[in-house]
């Protein structure tokens, strides 16, 4: 779909349908109102109605709307227009402070993937065309706004590659698809690409990440992408978790556990989006992005609860549990990144832990690190870009369940409290001292993927961690 601005009157432009949001209050006076009554619009909350004789889609908004409320009624605007013939839809302006929610929720709602669909059904929607002309009739700069179309247009696509990348199956998404996904991912962007396979993960002593993906058809692959302009402002270092499947090794997940399973690898794919973004933006930032792409299978050859594992920066690990395969991955991915980049600050994003689920519910972001004002910074970031972010605390007393008594530390808790938390103080064994204040990790675990739709959201991958990534680095990498 085409997101488009013209300079133009809104009854000057050209197009099938024009999409008009509507308050309660100015319903009252519409003149429409009769003909939107009968057919039992009342201008509540989200509520649509097409008149298609005079060819308009009206969509109830708040009087007070909100960034989030003006994207959501703008996706399912798009999401209904989509089930028409129209090819075009118009709309006016909402005062630019909108406009970057507008955008998003007509590119991110209008997403489907229907790669693996026999008859997949094309909508007929092909451009949705917006006016400089405020819906009141005033008229707003048109540099300024094409600025904030072009900008949002770059993050809004970056997040639909990620949600492309999240919903491939793992036959299809293996390791090595990912690193080829890298590889043409740098020859279109300009990006550096370094790629680690086994021989070079062994040469390396990432013997943790080895060990998940020992027993796979699918050697594990270790993906560096890097995005290096001319005196960078910040150098940023991003970390994934790419498991492209996750069957819970050994100690291994139930049936209907596996399913999604293909979402594990989602901390891989954002880091991926944002780097695409980043250089498509070309901001005065290097970065770095790191993935960890691995398949945790079962076989005679599979790493097993008891061993005990030498991770990259040489801390040995009690294995108790083989589901706990991710942040194995990232503690070695994690060393690798400190060791060959030294970096302002290192981000990591993980589908890590159905307990962040349990915190903060299937639509939120846990994020925690040691660096409260950091932290803050991120909540405000994502409350920006549209994402839910909720913050969970370390204490000295949940880090004690992590404590083995046979080594260095246990990948699982010794307690089934506190499982997003104590899987992030696992990690925060794998940062370096000069490093944890500037380090956050965000468990995703729960916003990467969803089966019911919601907001700009449809089935599958949801792109989380790109938005508000993208918006923390325009905000603090200036």
């Amino acid at each position: 779909m085409n997101v488009k601005l013209y300079n133009q009157p809104l009854e000057q432009i050209d197009a099938d349908l024009t999409l008009e949001f509507v308050t309660p209050k100015q319903f009252e006076t519409h003149p429409h109102h009769g003909l939107l009554s009968k057919a039992g619009f009342k201008a509540e909350a989200d509520q649509l109605c097409t008149l298609h004789e005079h060819r308009l889609l009206v969509c109830a908004i708040a009087d007070d709307a909100s960034d989030e409320l003006y994207r959501s009624c703008m996706a399912s605007a798009i999401k209904t227009a989509m089930n028409y013939a129209y090819t075009s839809l118009k709309i006016a302006q909402y005062t630019p402070g909108h406009f970057k929610a507008l955008i998003e929720g007509a590119l991110l709602g209008s997403y489907r993937f229907e790669a693996y669909k026999s008859e997949p059904k094309p909508s007929s929607l092909l451009d949705v065309i917006f006016s400089n002309t405020n819906h009141d009739g005033s008229v707003n700069d048109i540099d300024a706004l094409e600025s904030i179309l072009a900008q949002t247009t770059v993050i809004a696509k970056a997040t639909n590659f990620v949600r492309d990348l999240v919903n491939q199956t793992p036959y299809d998404m293996t390791p090595q698809a990912m690193a080829v996904t890298a590889e043409i991912l740098s020859q279109s962007n300009n990006l550096e690409c370094t790629i680690l396979d086994v021989n070079g993960l062994e040469d390396e002593k990432m013997f943790a990440m080895l060990s998940v993906g020992r027993a796979s058809s699918n050697p594990p692959r270790l993906i560096h992408l890097a995005y290096k302009p001319e005196n960078p402002k910040k150098v940023i270092t991003l970390v994934g978790k790419g498991l492209t499947y996750d069957s819970g090794g050994l100690s291994l997940k139930g049936a209907t556990s596996m399913v999604t399973m293909k979402m594990d690898k989602a901390g891989g794919c954002a880091v991926m989006g944002i780097i695409k973004a980043v250089s498509e933006l070309k901001l005065d930032i290097e970065v770095h992005a790191f993935v960890g792409a691995v398949e945790n299978m079962i076989g005679g050859n599979a790493y097993k609860p008891d061993d005990v594992l030498r991770a990259k920066n040489g801390k040995t690990i009690e294995v108790r549990n083989t589901d706990a395969e991710g942040r194995l991955v990232l503690a070695d991915v994690l060393g690798y990144a400190q060791e060959y980049v030294k970096s302002d600050y290192i981000f990591d994003y993980a589908t890590l832990t159905g307990a962040c689920m349990v915190a903060l519910g299937p639509y939120t972001t846990g994020v925690m690190g040691h660096n409260e004002s950091l932290k803050q910074e991120w909540l405000t970031a994502a409350e920006q870009s549209g994402e839910y972010c909720g913050n969970l605390p370390f204490n000295r007393h949940l880090k004690k369940l992590i404590k083995s008594d046979l080594a260095d530390v246990s990948n699982v808790s010794s307690k089934p409290y506190g499982g997003a938390i104590t899987a992030a103080l696992f990690l925060d064994n794998f940062i370096d001292d000069n490093m944890k204040e500037k380090w956050v990790h965000f468990d995703i675990a729960g916003s990467a993927y969803t089966e019911s739709a919601w907001d700009v959201h449809t089935y599958g991958g949801t792109g989380a961690g790109v938005r508000m990534t993208l918006n923390w680095l325009l905000e603090h990498c200036k």
